[in-house]
């Protein structure tokens, strides 16, 4: 189980397109087979005449909502991007989790991650999302309910590391190498000699495209690997003390976000190598919500 903490941003909308790998709608219904966790305390936030089942628009409200009503409340920085996302996958050998083992690990990482504490009556409005296979979205909005802001520390990081390495023991998940794979140029040699011999005549189009891939390739990648280093540069010098160290880290957001883009660009390239229609990878950015008014909020019999 591999977690990544997402840069953060002000457009909760993004965050939740990328977990769901679609764009917010109004009209499509989440259900519990999608939302598997969230805020202990919506029960109370929401009436009891509403619907069951929300909108990914209606989670994306119900997410902004107190930063309308802090008026983007910043952090002592003057950061004002107050959404948080984290994202964790499992390996690709691991078997599927029930919905109920999803909701155990967004629990646990909520409260890893500080947006989740036990008796909090005016805690984070948080979300987690089970929108693409192997893969678990946790985004919260890091302004509580009475108006101040969640601290989180420069050890997040780390303590969403142990307890995912908790869980992948508890439920006898596989763990991830943490470190570089000695073997990894031997085992690279020996596939390319094994991709040689099973070729043959074939195409060698299809050869450039799978490399392209390979440095594509998301959890594996070493583009991936750089920008993942990049993303947690940019998480610590937004917390240390100084005026520039807000921009800084938001440059540093701005290289990660180009970095993925070339992830991108390198994946459509191979798929248009093999002339084939890639699949539905491409980061979606809906348009930014403009929130003029508080909507129907979905009743408390929400599936979990």
């Amino acid at each position: 189980m591999l977690p990544r903490v997402h840069p953060r941003d002000s457009d909760v909308t993004e965050a939740l397109a990328e977990a769901l790998d679609r764009s917010v709608s109004d009209t499509d219904g989440l259900t519990g087979h999608t939302v598997v966790a969230y805020w202990t305390e919506l029960g109370s936030y929401t009436q009891d005449d509403e619907q069951e089942t929300w909108t990914s628009a209606q989670w994306a409200q119900h997410l902004h909502d107190p930063l309308l009503d802090a008026q983007y409340a910043a952090s002592p920085q003057g950061n004002r991007r107050a959404i948080f996302h984290a994202s964790v996958r499992l390996h690709p050998d691991d078997r599927d989790l029930s919905g109920a083992e999803w909701a155990e690990v967004a629990h646990r990482l909520a409260r890893a991650a500080g947006i989740q504490k036990p008796g909090d009556k005016v805690g984070c409005h948080w979300v987690a999302v089970q929108g693409q296979p192997g893969r678990l979205d946790l985004i919260a909005n890091l302004i509580r309910g009475d108006g101040t802001r969640q601290h989180q520390g420069p050890q997040l990081p780390r303590r969403l590391m142990e307890e995912a390495r908790r869980i992948e023991a508890e439920l006898g998940l596989i763990s991830p190498r943490t470190s570089p794979d000695p073997q990894q140029a031997i085992q690279q040699a020996r596939f390319a000699q094994r991709a040689t011999r099973q070729t043959g005549t074939a195409d060698a189009t299809a050869q450039l495209a799978a490399l392209l891939r390979q440095l594509a390739a998301e959890r594996t990648g070493p583009r991936s690997t750089v920008r993942g280093l990049v993303e947690q540069a940019a998480h610590r010098l937004d917390h240390l003390p100084g005026p520039d160290s807000p921009d800084g880290a938001h440059q540093l957001e701005l290289i990660a976000r180009r970095l993925y883009g070339i992830q991108q660009d390198l994946d459509a390239t191979a798929a248009g190598l093999l002339a084939v229609t890639p699949p539905g990878r491409a980061r979606r950015t809906p348009h930014a919500m403009r929130a003029t008014a508080a909507p129907a909020s979905p009743g408390s019999g929400l599936a979990r």
